[in-house]
């Protein structure tokens, strides 16, 4: 496994919080298959076959911290 980048750190924290490619694309005004090329050198760079692996490797190995996963408004309340 291989460090991520602050760019592929920013990525995968915006997929992370439920972002579509689309979406993060707009936000960090890239293309959408630039966002697509990022997410799987992500993959390969944490050894991850898909988003949501991703998220939990990075979060088992601190390249990204559950404190900045933001949980949605009624799912915090519906865990309470």
């Amino acid at each position: 496994m291989r460090p991520l980048t602050a760019r592929q750190r920013q990525v995968l924290l915006l997929a992370a919080n439920g972002n579509t490619n689309a979406a993060i694309g707009r936000r960090l005004g890239i293309h959408r298959t630039t966002v697509d090329r990022h997410l799987s050198e992500i993959f390969r760079a944490l050894g991850a076959a898909d988003r949501a692996q991703a998220v939990a490797i990075a979060l088992a190995v601190g390249e990204i911290g559950v404190h900045l996963i933001h949980i949605p408004d009624a799912q915090r309340e519906a865990a309470a």
